[in-house]
């Protein structure tokens, strides 16, 4: 074997190099001289874990903890269930809830379930999570994928996916509540976990409310929940104020004339009119809406006709509205109805569309006050650098109707929980809009560290308020 000549050197010589080399690692071992570099950052980056832990009434979630509600986690994403179906999660979520000793009231407007755990005079806090999932397929291809299939109401089979990030909330809310169980000398008042139904479909906050919330269970000080985004793994967001837009559902029906596919005169044909109707709809947004105000209008669904040779009688559209103001949603609106109007007359409609409203959301607030200290506790337990502020989304939650029926402030946040290497690698490239988001089908966020930063970041958030 050839020896590498910076290593061939006389005895002497050899032993002169040697002799510093074993003193200066005497020296490291006895504490007398720094480690080697990698060792030294480890250790450093230890002592800072341990000085924001020492700066919360929580400790970290252990590693058998997170193991544990790994494998809760992976369980729900490969049995999700649709909106008001939520049997199976809530069932999850009440026993578990009663085995860490809390006071458990389920089908809460409906399939809802509410804990409450009682740890002497302070404020109460409310904590939500969300627990339906999204009639689509999904495509990560996790090997804890769903697969699953259910019938809908008219018969038709469809697929079921956890493609909102609802299972890491339950997971999330989980681990908060054991937590919160295995540490109650660090704290006082009264915490009330809530699992929501059908966020989705926006209407399982308001069910929840119409059983009787207010009058069953105790008021909060302060409402808060936490949604996983394709922001960086771990990562948190959120702003004081105006957080996420009001949503609108719309189904308009348009009527024709039917008949044979080869003699389109002597039909008035719905196909045409819904297509014009899609392609000036987008004109709203582009020419009636001020560039400083947001809206967005989406055709999320056109169905018409069984068959290529025949011309149906009618043709339906499905319209999602988000707007961050309640003229431009007004007029938004007005322009959407008055568009449909005008196709239907140009087309020479027997009748005019019909319009069948759904559910509204309204928009997320921030409260000015209980914010700053959600953020102070936030950037104290996890560093200033893994907590930004965010711009207003255009998504939409039903959460805030909880502050809203009992009048009291409400704080909202999203966890990060897109691979740390995919978002740095497509954000360097100029491809950030290729990163997986919500209610895509490539939607799941990496585990580790969403898991964990999901629990530290709601129990430092509600901190403020059980110890302070």
């Amino acid at each position: 074997m050839r020896i590498p000549t910076s290593f061939a050197r006389p005895a002497s010589r050899r032993r002169a190099w040697l002799l510093p080399l074993l003193l200066g690692a005497a020296l490291v071992v006895l504490g007398l001289a720094p480690p080697p570099p990698a060792r030294a950052q480890q250790q450093q980056q230890q002592r800072q874990d341990r000085g924001q832990a020492n700066q919360s009434p929580f400790p970290r979630p252990s590693e058998a903890l997170l193991r544990e509600l790994e494998g809760v986690y992976k369980d729900l994403h490969a049995n999700p269930e649709l909106a008001n179906q939520e049997v199976r999660t809530a069932k999850i979520a009440a026993d578990w809830l009663r085995r860490q000793g809390y006071e458990v009231t389920e089908k809460v407007g409906g399939t809802g379930v509410v804990g409450i755990l009682r740890n002497g005079q302070g404020a109460t806090v409310l904590l939500r999570a969300d627990m339906d999932a999204l009639d689509m397929k999904e495509d990560t291809g996790l090997p804890y994928a769903s697969k699953k299939q259910v019938k809908e109401p008219n018969g038709a089979s469809t697929f079921v996916a956890h493609s909102c990030g609802h299972d890491m909330h339950v997971t999330w809310l989980m681990g908060v509540t054991r937590m919160l169980a295995e540490n109650r000398k660090n704290w006082k008042g009264t915490v009330m976990a809530v699992f929501q139904p059908a966020e989705e479909i926006g209407s399982g906050a308001r069910a929840m409310l119409d059983d009787g919330m207010v009058k069953r269970f105790p008021k909060p000080d302060v409402v808060m929940g936490q949604h996983v985004l394709p922001l960086r793994a771990g990562q948190i967001g959120t702003r004081v104020g105006l957080l996420l837009s009001m949503s609108d559902s719309l189904e308009v029906t348009l009527f024709g004339r039917g008949g044979h596919g080869s003699s389109p005169e002597k039909t008035i044909d719905p196909v045409v009119m819904a297509a014009a109707s899609v392609m000036r709809l987008q004109t709203i947004v582009s020419r009636e809406v001020g560039i400083t105000q947001g809206a967005v209008v989406s055709v999320g669904a056109v169905q018409a006709g069984s068959s290529g040779n025949i011309i149906p009688s009618e043709s339906t559209l499905r319209l999602n509205i988000r707007t961050f103001d309640e003229d431009v949603r007004k007029t938004v609106l007005g322009s959407i109805r008055r568009i449909i109007d005008a196709e239907a007359t140009a087309s020479n409609a027997p009748k005019p569309p019909a319009y069948k409203e759904g559910t509204r959301f309204p928009p997320t607030y921030n409260d000015e006050t209980a914010t700053p200290k959600v953020v102070s506790a936030l950037k104290a337990r996890l560093g200033d650098d893994q907590v930004t502020q965010i711009v207003p989304a255009s998504a939409s939650e039903d959460f805030s109707w909880f502050a809203r029926a009992w009048d009291v402030p409400a704080v909202y946040w999203a966890v990060g929980g897109t691979d740390p290497k995919l978002f740095d690698r497509l954000q360097r490239e100029g491809r950030a809009n290729e990163i997986p988001s919500n209610h895509s089908p490539q939607f799941a966020p990496v585990i580790t560290p969403t898991l964990g930063r999901g629990i530290e970041a709601m129990l430092a958030a509600a901190s403020p308020w059980l110890a302070p």
